[in-house]
């Protein structure tokens, strides 16, 4: 429920698309934050075509602001803010246009979001919006830039995965212009930093992402003494789930062969893929070339209850993540979260942030990304070794619960954003103003307001 308490901090949270199923990290994250006091408008810049939602994001949908890319609104928006401000607007077109042309997406993209997101920044002025806190350091943490150099409302982002790895355009920029910034994991830090240099490391904080360990937990009765079934019966095959997009990122194609291997070795198991994406053809013609019909099934996107009870079934959770051609990396996966908040022990890549949440032989299996014989031999250890998979089941529920449960890194995120509206409530606001400079990638002092 939102706050009634027009004292409440009001934050505005600028995603990519609403409501997504592979994003339902945010909106946990946004109802968490609702829960600890602060009033949140929502504010994508897309709305998602999804076939399916979930009811938390359905009951959401009639408050979200959804804005066409143009509108008689929007115009209107445009044309006021020119007559009272031409210099910001003028400037805040050219930041984002300049410094986005050496990239065909981000440039195409801001030329997208512009007129929208000015409109978005009027409305968010006159609903006595504190703060813009954008996730993705992509379009989202732009149109938060845009909005702060039009009406010098603070901003913050979160930075995940693919946002920086693959195109780094303007990043420096969003993040000396940021009230404060966060990002998932370690990694991430690391990787900015090399680009950027190590000024970066000043103004970026890991937050982990997190899950609901409640909802994702060993059984309905929250027993956790038991959190991995009883050994498998000889008539019940190794039961293998996989929730991600249909991506090349997430790398099915090296689960899918493993699957293959471990056929030809005699072991007897069922893999279920859940989720959707553009590789969807490709990984059922791969299927149906190995003849593992029989043994892999593509389920298609499900609910998040559905999700958890497949995980609670499961012997357990895979994600062969890789790198992929574009660069393209995972942060830290959720549904790994959420799977060993379920107590169940998981395989994935020894890559990027990933490590951060799993320990080799400690909470789970990792492999060499890309490797599927490495990921074979995993997958027939655990499916050898009950033992070994109650024991990593239950570390790997008490790792998240310790680093990795939803309502304390939001609350962690609650206390940021509310350090921030404070101190912009106990001054006055300072006019917007062009872009800060940048000199040799480093922000000038006092550039971040």
């Amino acid at each position: 429920m939102r706050p009634q308490d027009q004292s409440a901090p009001r934050v505005a949270y600028v995603m990519s698309r609403f409501p997504k199923i592979t994003e339902t990290f945010i909106l946990y994250e946004i109802l968490e934050l609702e829960r600890a006091g602060l009033a949140v408008e929502i504010c994508p810049l897309l709305r998602e075509p999804a076939t399916v939602v979930h009811p938390e994001a359905a009951r959401m949908v009639p408050r979200v602001q959804f804005r066409p890319f143009l509108s008689g609104a929007i115009v209107a928006s445009l044309g006021r803010r020119f007559i009272r401000s031409p210099g910001r607007l003028l400037g805040a077109i050219a930041e984002a246009l300049w410094y986005t042309r050496k990239s065909r997406n981000f440039f195409v993209g801001a030329i997208g979001i512009l007129p929208k997101t000015v409109h978005m920044a009027e409305t968010l002025e006159s609903l006595g919006v504190d703060h813009v806190h954008a996730h993705f350091a992509s379009h989202p943490a732009l149109a938060a830039l845009i909005i702060h150099r039009l009406t010098g409302i603070p901003f913050s982002f979160t930075a995940h995965g693919s946002d920086i790895h693959v195109d780094q355009t303007m990043f420096d920029r969003k993040l000396a212009a940021s009230a404060f910034a966060v990002t998932v994991c370690a990694y991430n830090v690391d990787f900015l930093a090399e680009r950027f240099g190590p000024w970066v490391r000043d103004r970026l904080t890991v937050l982990h992402c997190g899950t609901d360990t409640d909802v994702f937990s060993p059984g309905d009765d929250g027993d956790e003494a038991q959190p991995v079934p009883e050994p498998q019966a000889v008539d019940r095959p190794f039961s293998i789930l996989c929730v991600g997009a249909l991506r090349d990122v997430k790398g099915h194609r090296y689960l899918i062969e493993a699957c293959g291997l471990l056929r030809d070795a005699g072991v007897s198991l069922r893999c279920d893929l859940v989720g959707e994406g553009p590789l969807k053809a490709e990984l059922e013609r791969q299927i149906a070339k190995a003849h593992l019909q029989d043994q892999v099934r593509l389920l298609g996107p499900l609910p998040r209850e559905a999700v958890r009870d497949a995980m609670r079934a499961a012997d357990t959770v895979v994600l062969p993540s890789i790198m992929a051609r574009r660069g393209d990396r995972e942060g830290i996966p959720v549904c790994l979260m959420e799977a060993m908040a379920c107590g169940r022990p998981v395989v994935s890549s020894r890559q990027s942030g990933i490590v951060e949440l799993v320990e080799d032989g400690v909470e789970g299996l990792l492999c060499p990304a890309g490797d599927a014989p490495a990921l074979a031999a995993a997958l027939s250890r655990l499916a050898s070794d009950p033992d070994l998979r109650r024991r990593l089941g239950l570390a790997a529920r008490d790792k998240v619960q310790r680093q990795f449960d939803l309502r304390r890194n939001a609350l962690a995120l609650s206390e940021y954003l509310r350090a921030q509206v404070a101190a912009t409530r106990a001054a006055p606001r300072p006019a917007a103003r062009h872009a800060p400079p940048l000199v040799a990638g480093r922000p000038v002092e006092g550039a971040n307001g």
